[in-house]
């Protein structure tokens, strides 16, 4: 099953999502794909990481700030016998984090456009891939398109891109959550149909 989770900055997003995570499945597989470029965001992602560790289920781990769709490509089908694998709810979080990630080590290209989003179809097509095998996965991304047009142009590349990356995972997703002040609210069965 592939879920989506969204909202904004700092809507309840996550938590609901880890406890999403632990209703589907005994343990969790988290990719993280933050990184933390300066004091404030290494005491954030501790922090997140002790507040995991903190609720009793059992989580492993995994930083992947650029090779998501590598790392998820390496779940689909794996039958290792490894417990951190086999059988794991695998949340990733978060996908706009991830897209910030690409967008900069690849800002200077004139292709950039282009190459993210080729990036953005191999995610959609990997995640419905792992989910197809049977695997729940849930992705967590932020909505950032409430607000006023950014008045740079990596900015707004930033928001059409996370748009875009957001609707295509809301199509391929089983399940499509809204979190607005920890409050959140199943969108897919809402879904209104042409």
């Amino acid at each position: 099953m592939l879920v989506l989770v969204t909202g904004g900055a700092r809507s309840g997003k996550s938590s609901f999502a880890e406890a999403y995570t632990a209703k589907l499945g005994d343990r969790g597989l988290y990719i993280a794909t933050a990184q933390a470029y300066d004091d404030e965001m290494k005491e954030r992602i501790g922090l997140h990481r002790q507040q995991r560790e903190e609720t009793g289920f059992e989580w492993t781990t995994l930083e992947e700030p650029l090779l998501l769709t590598e790392a998820l490509q390496s779940f689909k089908n794996k039958n290792d016998g490894k417990k951190e694998t086999d059988e794991a709810v695998i949340l990733v979080d978060c996908l706009t984090l991830w897209l910030s990630n690409w967008l900069l080590k690849v800002e200077q290209m004139p292709d950039m456009e282009q190459l993210l989003r080729a990036k953005l179809d191999e995610l959609v097509a990997v995640c419905q891939s792992v989910a197809s095998q049977g695997k729940h996965l849930i992705l967590v991304t932020n909505e950032v398109g409430y607000g006023l047009v950014p008045e740079y142009k990596l900015g707004r590349q930033f928001r059409d891109l996370s748009g875009t990356m957001n609707r295509l995972l809301a199509n391929a997703a089983d399940q499509v959550f809204l979190v607005t002040s920890g409050i959140p609210v199943e969108l897919t069965s809402l879904r209104y149909k042409l």
